[in-house]
């Protein structure tokens, strides 16, 4: 009985150290979960500023990555206007046919970039054959007319012919040959190729922008423009004005356009002419920009926004291009750039927005920096 006492205390015992040491280790797990949550303030505090990160920008990342310095600027209210990317009448040529005929080739399609001189198309004439016949028959006639005129000036050398009708037969001479170069000169005007064909050379340089011609087409001089050409250096802007905004639009006006093929890039120009007619299609007033188009990137056809700032008094507040900005949780963000390697994600409130730019005061400092392009690229990898 003794030694059962003994075994069962021993167990009894053991039992009571280990239950010990897990309530020691459940109140150290317990510390430090307490420890670890964080406070209501101190998320509060760290609200505002994300991440700072240890990532680097590489070599190549850096090359697509726009870093601009925030500024002040006056917070303007802006107009937004709907418009579409149209040719420059002014620049635009558009070719007819001088003669009837039928299309043998075109060497041209749609789009082609066409040089001065650059044969485009072949066509065949009876108008072509009809001249070239004029001209041989004028050189046929030019030849017998030399040969009657030495015959005469031998009979009157002779005194068996009046020198008056040498002199005549010179003058229809003198007109044959007249007539042989208006001849000539048609067929020059006309490009004229071989028998009885023509070609269609382009005027200009430039761009083919219309086309309605195709091999074996009958053709006639009152047919509707060939082709047309134009160099696309220059573009017309043409703004939908309805009659609510009409106050805010002014000839002089500077504007900002963008397309929807490129929304983050800005084109500036100037409303150059405003059409005091309103369309009847569109119930609206037409004004235009004329902007420059050296990369070619203003397609005629694309539609495009027309900004304008209208005048305001609220001030000045630092810019920031809506591209810069990153959504997330209903809220927004921009990348603050210190070096490559130190940069800092950080919450924005702004204090008013247009088209271009959303503006704040208190989140920024003069001389900041902040990544405007690829910013949402570097928010994923500041906070993973």
């Amino acid at each position: 009985m003794k030694s059962y006492n003994t075994w069962w205390g021993k167990i009894f015992n053991q039992q009571m150290i280990n239950g010990k040491h897990l309530l020691s280790l459940a109140g150290l797990i317990v510390v430090a979960v307490g420890c670890a949550e964080p406070t209501a303030e101190q998320t509060n505090d760290s609200i505002d500023s994300l991440a700072k990160s240890s990532f680097c920008l590489n070599e190549q990342l850096k090359k697509s990555t726009e870093i601009m310095t925030v500024s002040e600027q006056p917070i303007n209210e802006q107009l937004s206007l709907s418009g579409k990317i149209e040719y420059n009448e002014n620049d635009m040529v558009a070719f007819r046919s001088l003669l009837d005929g039928v299309v043998e080739n075109v060497k041209f399609e749609l789009g082609d970039y066409v040089q001065k001189g650059q044969v485009l198309a072949t066509i065949k004439s009876t108008q072509i054959q009809d001249l070239y016949q004029q001209q041989r028959s004028q050189q046929s006639q030019i030849a017998l007319l030399e040969k009657q005129i030495r015959t005469k000036k031998e009979l009157a050398a002779d005194g068996l012919l009046s020198m008056p009708e040498v002199r005549s037969a010179e003058q229809e001479l003198e007109g044959a040959h007249i007539e042989l170069d208006r001849i000539q000169q048609s067929l020059q005007l006309y490009r004229a190729a071989g028998s009885g064909s023509f070609q269609i050379l382009a005027p200009k340089n430039g761009y083919i922008i219309q086309k309605s011609v195709s091999s074996g087409q009958s053709i006639t001089a009152e047919s509707d423009p060939i082709f047309s050409i134009s160099n696309l250096k220059q573009v017309w802007v043409m703004v939908n004005i309805y009659a609510n905004n009409l106050r805010y639009v002014n000839e002089g006006d500077e504007v900002k356009v963008r397309t929807i093929a490129y929304p983050d890039k800005f084109y500036t120009g100037k409303i150059d002419k405003i059409y005091n007619v309103f369309d009847d299609n569109e119930h609206v007033l037409k004004a235009r920009v004329v902007l420059e188009n050296q990369n070619l990137n203003l397609m005629p056809g694309l539609s495009a926004d027309i900004i304008i700032n209208t005048k305001n008094s609220s001030g000045e507040a630092f810019a920031i291009p809506n591209r810069a900005k990153i959504f997330s949780n209903n809220k927004e963000y921009i990348v603050l750039y210190k070096d490559d390697c130190h940069m800092e994600v950080r919450r924005i409130r702004a204090v008013a927005e247009n088209e271009e730019y959303t503006f704040v005061k208190e989140e920024l400092q003069e001389g900041d920096k902040i990544i405007s392009t690829n910013a949402l690229l570097l928010f994923e990898q500041l906070n993973p």
